[in-house]
């Protein structure tokens, strides 16, 4: 596939947000046997209000270029961590952070292969996860984020993906790396 027909393919929110749906009930039926209701999908250009809990980010590098990210409350990331590992975890500890880093990098590489097939091979990057009290997170790009909010007894996690066209592919000139990084305001 040449670059002008993989910037010609766009990937619309629809799109988007279906492969997130997809990935996210199969990783979690699959890994935690668990059948989220995924919520009402929409996008956000603004920056995030600052807030509390997990958040783990993974880069997408290639003819398209972004991040996936998942974010939850930290009771529910006991809960993922729970369910993987069939332990309780009544806090945040390195296995809750490592679960999510994991649930999250099984979902985004889905969502990756899924796009892959209209826009060419990408890669992932090493998943980083954050936690804490009253952090932000924002694109240094301000690209739109596609966000498929999920629930799970009550409580609420949400994936979502920036994806654009990587700028360095309009002259053929790909580089390996993640040219729109993203910032973490602490």
């Amino acid at each position: 596939m040449s670059t002008e027909q993989n910037l010609a393919s766009a990937i619309t929110s629809a799109e988007l947000s279906d492969a997130i749906k997809a990935a996210t009930h199969d990783v979690f039926l699959t890994m935690l046997g668990v059948e989220l209701k995924p919520g009402e999908v929409y996008t956000e250009k603004t920056e995030a209000a600052p807030a509390s809990g997990v958040v783990s980010l993974i880069g997408l590098a290639g003819p398209w270029v972004g991040t996936g990210s998942l974010s939850c409350s930290a009771g529910f990331a006991c809960r993922i961590a729970g369910q993987m590992l069939m332990t309780e975890y009544p806090g945040i500890c390195e296995d809750v952070l490592d679960a999510v880093a994991e649930i999250t990098n099984m979902i985004v590489g889905n969502v990756k292969t899924t796009l892959e097939n209209r826009v060419g091979s990408m890669l992932l990057s090493t998943p980083t996860v954050i936690y804490g009290r009253n952090f932000q997170t924002r694109s240094a790009r301000n690209q739109e984020w596609t966000i498929v909010p999920f629930e799970w007894d009550g409580e609420r996690m949400c994936v979502q993906v920036c994806i654009v066209p990587n700028p360095d592919a309009v002259s053929n000139a790909v580089r390996p790396g993640f040219p729109v990084p993203h910032m973490l305001n602490v």
